[in-house]
Parts: C-alpha cells; structure tokens; sequence
C-alpha cells in the first residue's frame, strides 16, 4: 500500500506541473503533504517536513549565494575586458566567430542563469552571424552545449536539484564530475570549430564568396559589454578594482573545487568581499541585492520546498517501499550497472520530463533502489546529470523557445539541427564520467 501511494504521488506531482495545473513550488508542498495524511502520518509531517528542510538549507544557501557573487561580479564588469577581446578575436573568420561564441557562453554561464547566458551570447554575436552570413543555428548548438556543461557547477540548477532530491553534499556530486565537465568544455570548443569550418566553406562556396565586414562587432554590443553604456550601467562598473575581483573569483572558484571550505560559506563570505569592495554604501548593496532577487530567489524557494516533499517521501517510508517494489522488475543482472543505465536513461526522461519532475520524482527511486546493489546514492546523482545537453532541447523547456525566438529561427529545425551534437557531447561526459570514476 506504501508502495503504491509512493508511485501514485510521484505520478500525480509529475501530471500536476507537467500539465502546468501547479507551479513545482505549490506541487513540492501540497502534494507531499496530502499524500502524507492518506498514509496515516498527519501527525508526524511537521517533524518530517522540518527534517526535510534542514537537511537542504546548505545547499539552499549555496545557490542563493553563488548566484548572487557572480551576479555582482558582472554588475562590476569583471568579465568585459574577456568578451570584449573575444569579439576582437572573432573578427570575420567564421571559425574563430564559432569558437568566440563557444568562449563568451563558457564565460557568461559561470552566474548560474541560462536566459542570461542566452540574452548576451545571442544579442553579441547575432548581428555578427548575420553580416557574415553564417547560420544562426550554428549559434544555439554552440550556447547550449556551452551552457548546459557549465551549469553542471553546483550554483547552477540541475546539480542542485539533484543534491536537493537525494540529500547529499553538492560538493561530493561536483567535485567528481570536474574531469567530465572539462572534457565537456573541450567537446564544446572541438564541435564549434568544427562547425566554423564548414560555415567557411559553405560561404567561401556561395555567390560573391561570404559577406564583406561592414561595421565593427564590438560596436554592436557595446551596451552589453562596457562599450558606450547608458549611465545606470557606467555607474556600476568598476574598471580600478578588475585584479581584486579577478582574485577574489580565483579564490572562491578554487576552495569550492579544493572543498577546503563547506561551500556555503564560501560564496557566503565571497559576497561579502564583493559588496564591501565594490560597494561600500549600504544603499548600493541594498539596490543590487534587490536587482537580482528575480534570478536568486525561485531557485532558493525551489530548494526549500523540495525539503518538504524528500522529507515527507523518506519520514513515511515511501521512497523505501518504492525502490523495494523497483528491485523486483529490474533483473539482478542488471543491478550493477544502474549507474551508466541511469545515465543513458536520463537522456530520454530528460527530454520528455522536467527538470523537476525528473530530480524530484524519478531520481530518489532510482537512488534507493541502486543502494540494494551498493550503488551510493551520489553515483546516481552525478549519472542523472550527464544528459543535460539533450535535455536542453527539451521541448517542456521555456528557454528553447526563448533562444529560438532571439534568433527567429524554427524550434523544430533547431531540434533538428541540435540533436546529433547533443547526444555527441552526452557521450562524451558519460565516457569521461565512467573513465575518471565518477560512475562505476
């Protein structure tokens, strides 16, 4: 009966933001909470409810201030000197324009927020696609690959959900995935010159040779980048201080990889740093703090309420019952190898279900039916994030639709288009995850 309420609350929590009758915020906090009372535990949720949440306060904590120091960080213009050599890098080559763009959607992800990534990448290079003649398509395959690799570190949202629905140290999921996440990188940069080559001899091929350069792409960008920017924005650079936030990003970047420090407080006391430094007058803190509560928030509350609904799933004995009646459907055989079929699995459920649904309500299940084999719950946590390139394409995901808007092309035909690189760069993070240890 425990078994069935669990896959019958997992099923109705899936249906309900699925079909967007819910937001995952209500569904993580109303779902649990009624299915706990139709399990007879009514007097016991608080207790279990609290349990959840503190259990996930640190990792609440990380992402609400990871994404706050990198935010700050862009405000004071850390990255400009980059992107704007970047786009002088690029120039007219459509490879090299390829590989900028590969460049400044590595750098612009490391703030955790893919509409932004998006917003900057496209508006920068767009224009210069477009002068040249070069498909637009070639863009998105590069942002996203670019962008879902690098959303892989724990300030971004798949890793923290994951950590959220099993209960674990992001750290321990992170660190071990730091190889595949280079190896990503590398896969990125190798399919953005590739595709580069070919876009140079497609227009080297076409009528009249290519596009001649009309105008500088820096100029084009120059709200973006610290060009002539309008005075709200000037006001908030801070060109005199580039070394100290250059070495305060190293430092915070480098004790969360070396976890010498829990990660919180890492990015806690990092912040601090940065709004001292960079913005000593408690009104101008006050006013940045409030700038980004739209991009830190949903993903704090997310995590809070997803405390209450992995709190729930484990205080009622729910997600036990569940992976019990799992283990008798999945031959013994198979049993060892949950975590690369968790890998390869999640390219499809990926695609089909949301990130929510997905780390929330099928992820526990495979966890604790893993740990019947001696699979460590972590190992099922890093597997289920190696797909996340294919679930970019996802059609459940607003930022799809977002990017093709940006760059007016069909989503069906950036699906088209896309699909092969990501499954190229999926295999490349499962291979080097499998090789390096990450999952055995």
């Amino acid at each position: 009966m425990l078994m069935l309420l669990g896959y019958l609350m997992v099923a109705t929590f899936m249906i309900l933001i699925m079909t967007r009758r819910l937001s995952a915020l209500v569904a993580l906090i109303l779902v649990p909470l009624i299915f706990g009372v139709v399990a007879g535990h009514g007097a016991d949720l608080g207790p279990m409810a609290v349990d959840g949440l503190a259990k996930l306060a640190p990792t609440a904590a990380l992402l609400l201030f990871a994404v706050l120091f990198f935010a700050i960080m862009i405000d004071a213009g850390l990255f400009e000197p980059l992107v704007t050599r970047i786009l002088r890098f690029a120039g007219d080559d459509p490879v090299r324009v390829a590989v900028g763009t590969a460049m400044m959607a590595s750098v612009v992800s490391l703030d955790g927020d893919g509409a932004t990534t998006a917003l900057i990448t496209i508006t920068a290079f767009l224009p210069v696609y477009r002068r040249l003649g070069m498909n637009p398509l070639v863009l998105a395959v590069i942002l996203a690959s670019a962008n879902t690799v690098i959303n892989l570190a724990p300030w971004g949202g798949p890793t923290g959900r994951v950590a959220a629905a099993l209960r674990l140290d992001v750290a321990d999921v992170f660190v071990p995935l730091l190889p595949a996440m280079v190896a990503g990188i590398v896969a990125t940069f190798g399919i953005a010159w590739y595709l580069g080559r070919a876009e140079r001899r497609r227009l080297a091929a076409a009528p009249g040779g290519g596009s001649s350069p009309s105008t500088d792409s820096a100029s084009i960008v120059a709200p973006l980048i610290g060009g002539e920017v309008d005075a709200a924005t000037a006001a908030l650079r801070r060109p005199r201080l580039f070394v100290v936030n250059l070495l305060l990003t190293i430092a915070v970047i480098g004790l969360a990889v070396l976890h010498i420090v829990p990660l919180p407080l890492v990015f806690m006391v990092g912040l601090s740093i940065a709004l001292m430094v960079n913005y000593p007058r408690l009104n101008d803190q006050r006013d940045r703090l409030a700038a980004h509560a739209a991009t830190a928030l949903p993903i704090l509350i997310l995590i809070l309420a997803a405390g209450v609904f992995t709190g729930v799933m484990a205080g009622t004995g729910m997600v036990d019952a569940m992976a019990k009646g799992a283990m008798t459907t999945i031959p013994p055989s198979l049993g060892p190898w949950l975590g690369p079929i968790t890998a390869f699995m999640a390219a499809p459920l990926t695609f089909a279900l949301s990130n929510d649904a997905f780390y929330f309500g099928v992820v526990p299940v495979i966890a604790q039916t893993a740990a019947q084999y001696g699979i460590a719950p972590v190992e099922i946590g890093r597997a289920s994030l190696l797909a996340q390139p294919i679930h970019a394409l996802s059609p459940l995901l607003a930022a799809l639709y977002f990017s093709s808007g940006l760059l007016g092309v069909d989503v069906g035909a950036l699906q088209r288009f896309a699909l092969k690189w990501a499954c190229l760069l999926t295999l490349v993070l499962i291979a080097t995850a499998w090789l390096t240890g990450a999952i055995t």
